[in-house]
């Protein structure tokens, strides 16, 4: 047996990289079975990186899988023998590499499945959780990724542009309802042509917020029900390159017709506010940093900061989250650009989205998607900010 002096370290991530978003930012290879990822380091700095997956994608693996070595579930088959269960199987496999490996301790990420978990440990092999292994990875953005990036926001803009542009030319009828095509248009409707857009960009779409009126002082109500003439319509679409699995964010607000003073008042006060928040977004700062240039401009506007006090009136009218997050993999993903929020590096990418939102009127956002540079942050955006989208 291998000395402690001689012995690999090990990293084990596992899980279907379709479905598990670190397993494919490490191996860059998408399948939808499950897979085992082993990273071996040894004392003198050897390295080899051991993928195990499916025997039938093990071609495609070798020419496209950022990996030193393919293999399937049989090469690493314990002498008790395969389970007839895929992903067993392929926790047993990824087991006995380890035990061949000479390994005694392994280190996993958050999403290692505990099934593998499992396995690792009956063989008698110590397993460690490190919280904030490939996190900082997958928070610093390579030139490729990036150019996803840029790639998934160009084409949510485009939906935007579409979603946009379609309600500030619809015809207003005699009750202020929006009829688009002899039809009244409708957030469903809206989120309809929003979908059958990007799928055939091949893009895929959570459900995207069309929030109309009173709807939109509920930051994440996904709206329902006719559009009106002359109230606040906030529109937010996300979605994710099927090639690449990147997604793109990015929300915007429309008015058909006349917006109100109020709203007026409300969208500018918003538009400073991302100015402020982007301004402050360089590496070093931390989030919490960024969301208190936020909330000083909202304020210094005559705005609240933070959920309605209770028995609050309707008219009360404030940004009751934070300013963004980190988007790659998942639309959702570290750093928080909140309270708490940790310090920005390069490669960071981050939505910046302050809105406002009040009960009697509704809700006006505006969010961009920036990537952390050395110096700042670059604007991954192009489309205009305002209210106006004949």
């Amino acid at each position: 047996m291998a000395s402690s002096t001689t012995r690999p370290t090990a990293v084990l991530m596992a899980g279907a990289p379709s479905v598990n978003s670190a397993v494919y930012h490490k191996i860059r290879f998408l399948v939808g079975d499950p897979t085992a990822v082993v990273d071996l380091a040894w004392p003198d700095g050897r390295r080899e990186r051991i993928v195990i997956l499916r025997d039938i994608e093990m071609d495609r693996a070798r020419r496209s899988a950022r990996a030193d070595r393919i293999a399937c579930p049989a090469d690493f088959a314990p002498a008790s023998g395969l389970s007839g269960d895929r992903e067993t199987a392929t926790a047993q496999a990824a087991a006995e590499c380890l035990i061949r490996g000479g390994v005694a301790d392994v280190t996993c990420d958050r999403s290692l499945p505990q099934i593998y978990a499992h396995f690792v440990q009956a063989a008698g092999i110590g397993l460690t959780c490190d919280l904030d292994l490939g996190v900082l990875e997958r928070r610093s953005k390579d030139e490729q990724e990036s150019e996803w990036l840029r790639a998934a926001q160009r084409m949510t803009e485009g939906a935007m542009r579409m979603a946009c542009g379609t309600i500030a030319r619809a015809q207003p009828r005699h009750d202020g309802v929006l009829v688009h095509e002899g039809a009244p248009l409708t957030s469903d409707r809206i989120r309809a042509m929003i979908d059958v857009w990007l799928m055939e960009r091949r893009y895929q779409n959570p459900t995207s917020i069309v929030a109309g009126g009173p709807q939109g002082a509920d930051c994440h109500d996904y709206g329902s029900g006719e559009l009106r003439t002359d109230e606040p319509i906030l529109i937010d679409i996300f979605p994710r390159c099927r090639e690449t699995r990147y997604y793109g964010d990015c929300t915007r607000t429309v008015v058909h017709g006349t917006p109100s003073d109020d709203v007026r008042r409300m969208h500018a006060a918003v538009v400073r506010a991302k100015a402020a928040a982007t301004a402050a977004t360089r590496p070093g700062a931390t989030g919490e940093q960024v969301h208190a240039a936020t909330s000083a401009s909202i304020r210094e506007s005559g705005y609240a900061m933070g959920l309605p006090p209770e028995r609050a009136d309707a008219r009360y009218c404030g940004m009751t989250h934070g300013t963004g997050h980190g988007v790659g993999l998942e639309v959702h993903e570290p750093p928080l650009l909140d309270r708490g929020g940790p310090p920005l590096v390069a490669g960071d990418c981050l939505t910046i989205e302050p809105g406002l939102y009040c009960r009697a009127i509704g809700g006006v956002r505006v969010e961009d998607m920036v990537l952390v540079t050395r110096d700042g942050c670059e604007n991954l955006n192009t489309l205009h900010e305002g209210l106006d989208w004949r």
